[in-house]
């Protein structure tokens, strides 16, 4: 894909996913006077926006495999529209929670959210570094190698891990604790989804089934 058209598709489709939590968190809110919205959406766009930039610049063909993440297998497109459920609502929640003030939750856990997101994000990108073939979509590549240092000598799975730990934050960002009981339903998607991709590579990636002896733990250290 030419930078141009690279370029215009990840800001449409960044765009959209701006416009759509400010939606899903402010509409049900009832206003724009949300502190803990602002934040969240600062923490998850801003330092989004600028991995976007830097990917575009030194490595588009990664950008274009994180922007395509349409899956080949069926189960795994049902995994895609359970974590969109969770999202919307979820986010709803928090809105409606911000609005009703259900649940009050003290505001130092929105700061350990806070931290415990940009702990993720940091995390996130340490996995970027360290696996090439890194892919929203469960697929083996061309040329691909399993991976078996830095996090992955830990967990199988670092990005899930801090994809997991990204999305439990979220909730207390956004001081909700009745969406928090919502968020806690993506460890039971996240694994459904792992163990679909630990079958996947062990049957056609060269290595991988040595691999998942080698590296015990799937997804927590220690614990799974």
């Amino acid at each position: 894909m030419k930078k141009g058209k690279l370029l215009l598709s990840a800001l449409v489709k960044f765009s959209l996913g701006v416009l759509l939590v400010g939606l899903l968190l402010f509409l049900p809110a009832g206003t724009i006077n949300y502190p803990e919205a602002w934040l969240f959406m600062a923490l998850l766009f801003i330092p989004m926006f600028i991995a976007g930039i830097f990917m575009l610049i030194k490595d588009p063909e990664r950008l274009t495999k994180r922007l395509d993440g349409k899956e080949k297998l069926r189960e795994q497109n049902t995994v895609i529209r359970m974590s969109a459920l969770m999202f919307i609502v979820g986010f709803i929640l928090a809105g409606l929670d911000k609005r009703f003030s259900w649940l009050p939750m003290p505001m130092w856990l929105c700061w350990l959210g806070a931290a415990l997101f940009i702990l993720s994000y940091l995390l996130y990108a340490e996995v970027l570094r360290e696996n090439k073939w890194l892919s929203r979509k469960i697929e083996v590549q061309d040329g691909q190698k399993v991976i078996d240092s830095g996090l992955y000598g830990i967990v199988r799975h670092p990005m899930y891990m801090a994809t997991l730990l990204l999305f439990c934050s979220m909730p207390l960002i956004l001081g909700s604790l009745i969406s928090f009981a919502v968020f806690l339903f993506y460890p039971a998607i996240i694994i459904k989804r792992l163990k679909s991709e630990e079958e996947l590579l062990a049957k056609e990636l060269e290595g991988y089934a040595e691999y998942m002896k080698k590296v015990r733990y799937r997804l927590i250290p220690y614990i799974w």
